[in-house]
C-alpha cells in the first residue's frame, strides 16, 4: 500500500483490506481513498449503493451513516457527490467518460454550483449557460464561480446582504486590531491611530445594528 499521507487514508486502506471478501464494499473504500483525484468513480459507487440499499447489508441504517463511519465522508459531501454525478449523467454524460489526465475534469463542487444555478428560478438563463461552459470547458473552480456569479444566480435580500457585510467588516477589523497590537512592523504611534479608528468603526457598526433592531 505504500506510505499513507493521512490517518484517514490509512484507516480506509485498513478497512479495504478487512472487507476484501466483499468486492463491492472494498471497491467503495478504494474509491474513497482516491476520490480527490477521481471523484466520479466514488460518486458512481455511492449512487449505486444508495439505489441498491447496500448499506443495509453492511450493518448500517443509512447510506449517510455508512459513509461517515466507514468512508470518513460528511453527509454534505455525499449529497454533493451523488447529486453532481446524477446531474452530469442527465445533462452532460460525455464528461463522465473523460480522461482526467488529458481533459479538464470539473470538480464535484463546481458541478454542484452549476446544478443549483440551474434550479434557481431567479438565475438569468444566459448566466447559467455561461456557468455551464465554464464548468465543462474550463473546469473553473467552485470558489471562482461563487465569487463571480454567486450574487447573480443566488440573489439575497438587502437585510441578509447587510448582515453578511457587517459580519465581514467586524471580523476583518477585529483581526487587524489584534495584529497591530502585537506587531513591531508598524510604528507605535501609527498603530495606535489605526487602532483607535478601528474601535470607532466597530462602535459605529454596533450602534447602527442597535438602531436597526
Amino acid at each position: 500500500m505504500g506510505t499513507f499521507r493521512t490517518k484517514t487514508e490509512a484507516a480506509l486502506a485498513g478497512s479495504e483490506k478487512e472487507h476484501a471478501g466483499d468486492p463491492e464494499r472494498a471497491e467503495l473504500l478504494r474509491r474513497a481513498r482516491l476520490f480527490k483525484a477521481s471523484w466520479i468513480e466514488l460518486a458512481e459507487g455511492l449512487t449505486q449503493a444508495r439505489r441498491r440499499q447496500r448499506w443495509k447489508d453492511w450493518g448500517y441504517d443509512s447510506l449517510e451513516s455508512y459513509a461517515k463511519t466507514e468512508l470518513h465522508l460528511k453527509q454534505e459531501t455525499v449529497d454533493k457527490l451523488t447529486g453532481s454525478y446524477s446531474f452530469l449523467k442527465r445533462r452532460a454524460p460525455s464528461v463522465l467518460g473523460r480522461d482526467a489526465v488529458s481533459e479538464p475534469m470539473p470538480s464535484y463542487e463546481a458541478v454542484d454550483f452549476w446544478r443549483r444555478a440551474e434550479e434557481s428560478e431567479d438565475a438569468p438563463r444566459d448566466v447559467v449557460e455561461t456557468i455551464r461552459k465554464r464548468v465543462l470547458d474550463d473546469a473553473t473552480s467552485a470558489g471562482t464561480l461563487t465569487r463571480t456569479y454567486g450574487d447573480v444566480v443566488f440573489p439575497v435580500d438587502a437585510d441578509t446582504r447587510r448582515a453578511r457585510d457587517v459580519a465581514g467588516i467586524k471580523n476583518v477589523a477585529k483581526r487587524l486590531a489584534e495584529l497591530l497590537h502585537g506587531t513591531r512592523v508598524v510604528r507605535g504611534e501609527l498603530a495606535a491611530e489605526v487602532g483607535e479608528a478601528l474601535s470607532k468603526l466597530l462602535e459605529a457598526i454596533e450602534d447602527d445594528a442597535e438602531q436597526a433592531a
